[in-house]
């Protein structure tokens, strides 16, 4: 079960603890996104309460990347597809998680997985995402999501589920996965919002074309059969092959429109040294230099090339010191380079048994970066007493 649908089933098991009489009460009208809407009925008050009380959790969360103005920019996309409403009451909050990933809970606040914004390539994509999501929140999905599940099941099942320990909770979250239907609608409103605000509508195909790649590099280097077609028995989301087809097809005699990539990059480049360590740390090799290449496709930059000996040195295989050594030093060879790229080439000579340049490299680092948190550690490797 996916953090979303943990929260929405937090949710649920509130609003059914609130009302076991299965009475239909008042249905909501009108958009959520209203400031000062105050969620109707048992059910739809449920829901809200909890993710208060959830967001409220992950504001004080570690989880949470707390940048300023990297949310500003996110709000400044979102407000170009969203109503004048949602632009002022949806709260974005950035998580720091290496997977591909986004929700919006049912009292809106959006939340924006940090993996996701290494996978995206442009605002225009961005835009898609974000456009979905406040599909869901302003279409109210979660709540009726909630409606049928209690319908199908009953009451009684539904709660009972909800006391069976964190099998039960995570069947009920499955529940809350929204449907294919949702999905589609969710994506085509998205759609919807990138073309009123002048952005490339074939780009919200890009994406799943990106991550269905990702899937089969990751497959290629793990010697084992890709999953990006596989379904789960409770998988409600669209097939990838699936979306990525219905999203040509919309676009296909969409005007140009505008892509924002620089815009994007720059967006993003303060956060790239923890998008990139969190990253390499999946052990997923074949899926990092997979992005790492589609990153790379106007050219190799100082950052990219800092990444790509991050990899192979996290990796450690026979050969992959040298290698990383190699794109270290191309990595200062550029303008744009990290002071990260000297660390890196330092503890790649190392384990090669240079010590001589790897004493050097580290020094180096630490003239450009003197407040390392890891300052003592490397001062020991480089044998120097910064």
């Amino acid at each position: 079960m996916n953090r979303w649908a943990a929260l929405l089933a937090a949710g649920a098991v509130a609003s059914a603890s609130a009302s076991t009489s299965g009475a239909a009460g008042p249905v909501p009208v009108g958009s959520p996104a209203v400031a000062g809407y105050q969620p109707v009925g048992v059910d739809e008050q449920g829901l809200w309460g909890e993710m208060a009380e959830a967001e409220r959790a992950l504001k004080v969360s570690k989880l949470l990347v707390r940048d300023e103005e990297l949310t500003s920019y996110l709000r400044k996309v979102l407000c170009r597809v969203a109503s004048a409403d949602a632009c002022q009451t949806v709260r974005i909050l950035i998580v720091r998680d290496p997977q591909f990933n986004a929700g919006m809970t049912p009292n809106g606040m959006l939340l924006i997985n940090s993996g996701l914004l290494l996978r995206v390539r442009s605002e225009a994509e961005l835009a898609a995402i974000l456009g979905h999501e406040l599909s869901h929140f302003e279409r109210r999905h979660s709540l009726a999501r909630l409606k049928a599940a209690r319908s199908a099941t009953g009451w009684a099942a539904f709660l009972g589920a909800a006391g069976a320990g964190p099998l039960g909770l995570a069947l009920i979250g499955n529940f809350f996965s929204f449907s294919q239907e949702q999905e589609r609608e969710a994506d085509l409103d998205g759609l919807k919002g990138m073309r009123a605000a002048g952005y490339r509508s074939r780009s919200a195909g890009d994406i799943w074309a990106n991550l269905r790649a990702e899937m089969d590099a990751t497959a290629a280097a793990r010697n084992v059969r890709s999953r990006k077609d596989k379904r789960g028995m409770f998988d409600t989301h669209p097939a990838t092959a699936e979306r990525l087809a219905y999203l040509r097809s919309s676009t296909v005699d969409d005007p140009e429109g505008e892509a924002g990539e620089a815009a994007f990059r720059a967006a993003i480049s303060p956060l790239w040294p923890m998008l990139i360590d969190d990253q390499v740390k999946l052990n997923d090799f074949g899926g990092s230099e997979y992005l790492l290449a589609g990153l790379a496709t106007s050219g190799w930059t100082g950052p990219l090339l800092y990444a790509r000996g991050e990899l192979y040195r996290y990796r450690g295989q026979a050969g992959d010191f040298e290698k990383a050594a190699g794109f270290y030093r191309e990595a200062i060879a550029k303008p744009d380079a990290p002071a990260g790229a000297w660390r890196g080439l330092g503890l790649a000579l190392a384990r090669t048994g240079d010590g001589a340049a790897a004493k050097a490299s580290i020094d180096e680092y630490l003239k450009r970066n003197p407040q390392a948190s890891d300052k003592a550690m490397l001062a020991m490797i480089s044998g120097g007493s910064q």
